[in-house]
């Protein structure tokens, strides 16, 4: 069994919402339940990170909008900085966009059109189709950490969104440090990981929606994830000793 891990649900919990109740299932099946899930809510992530300080991990969840984007963009902030392994599904991964265009590569007038119509930097637009429920073929990058985990070059993937990368902005992306690891049959960026960090992985498709059924197994990247925060965990404790 791994180690007992502690993961932030970063956002705002809603009973009804699918993601919300399939996230503590995925963590609970890929760590044989060794992982506790502790929601925090975008609102009360403070400028220093008390309650990140103490976690294992950060998952950051679907639920748009958030009630404070800045809480959502400052827990994405901690565990890019950090070295704190981190997933973000659905508004997740657009706010992983987000915080690292506003702050890696400078462009702070970054935002999303659902929360700011009139955004300098629109990063962050509706589909031209939204994808309610929608199970689509991703293809994953060769030598990503999804490639790894699935131990395949594609999979079937859940989305429930409506709100995307702009493609017009997918440039600045291309030859930096979060590197596009997933696109779909349209060649649409559809996942990113951060080069270099132990763990930091954002996907616009919810791969926390397979552990909904009974006895499902969790997501490949579920299991990938928690076990960057066992060594997460381990490689901290080591250093306190």
């Amino acid at each position: 069994m791994p180690s007992a891990i502690r993961v932030g649900l970063v956002g705002d919990f809603n009973a009804l919402h699918k993601a919300h109740q399939a996230i503590p299932k995925a963590l609970a099946t890929a760590s044989e339940g060794a992982a506790e899930s502790v929601w925090v809510p975008t609102d009360s992530v403070g400028t220093g990170h008390q309650t990140l300080a103490d976690l294992d991990g950060v998952w950051v969840v679907p639920g748009m909008p958030y009630r404070s984007a800045d809480g959502a963009l400052r827990a994405i902030g901690h565990a890019r900085t950090s070295g704190t392994p981190l997933l973000g599904t659905s508004a997740g991964y657009q706010y992983v966009l987000i915080e690292y265009a506003r702050n890696v590569l400078g462009l702070a007038g970054a935002d999303h059109q659902k929360s700011n119509p009139q955004a300098a930097v629109p990063l962050i637009a509706p589909l031209v189709s939204a994808l309610p429920g929608v199970k689509a073929r991703v293809r994953f990058t060769n030598g990503s950490v999804l490639r790894r985990a699935y131990g395949a070059s594609e999979s079937v993937e859940e989305y429930h969104c409506s709100f995307a990368l702009n493609p017009r902005y997918r440039r600045l992306l291309e030859g930096g440090a979060l590197a596009v690891t997933a696109v779909d049959d349209q060649d649409q960026v559809r996942a990113v990981e951060l080069d270099g960090h132990p763990f930091f992985v954002a996907t616009l498709f919810e791969p926390e929606l397979r552990s909904l059924p009974a006895g499902a197994p969790s997501s490949p990247i579920v299991n990938a994830f928690v076990a960057a925060c066992v060594r997460h965990r381990q490689n901290v404790s080591n250093a306190a000793q």
